[in-house]
């Protein structure tokens, strides 16, 4: 692993979002949840898919608190563009858990 310096970290805009729909995405090659997330007044809706059908569903992930990078290109999932990226951390057996704030904080916070 290489360092890196805090100017090239400051370049990552990480936000925080609310789920505001959310749905199965069977045509993921592994299974997968489509989500629509609002990060407020600045940035609006943004969608995104995430391998997480272990520990989540569609309809428990509406109203959740999540943390996602904002300023990544889009990128193309089958016929989905997913223009976020959600972060998540490992369980034991590899599977993603989401990463959110533990308390509710106002949409479209950025990460410091």
């Amino acid at each position: 692993m290489s360092d890196l310096d805090f100017e090239t970290f400051q370049q990552v805009d990480i936000r925080v979002g609310r789920i505001v729909r959310a749905e199965p995405f069977p045509e993921a090659r592994k299974p997968a949840i489509k989500m629509w997330i609002d990060f407020g007044p600045e940035i609006g809706e943004r969608k995104t898919s995430a391998q997480v059908t272990r520990h989540y569903t569609a309809e428990g992930l509406i109203g959740r608190q999540v943390v996602a990078v904002v300023n990544f290109p889009p990128r193309q999932i089958g016929r989905f563009m997913s223009e976020v990226l959600v972060l998540g951390l490992p369980d034991s057996d590899g599977e993603v858990v989401l990463l959110a704030p533990d308390h509710d904080v106002p949409e479209g916070g950025r990460m410091h």
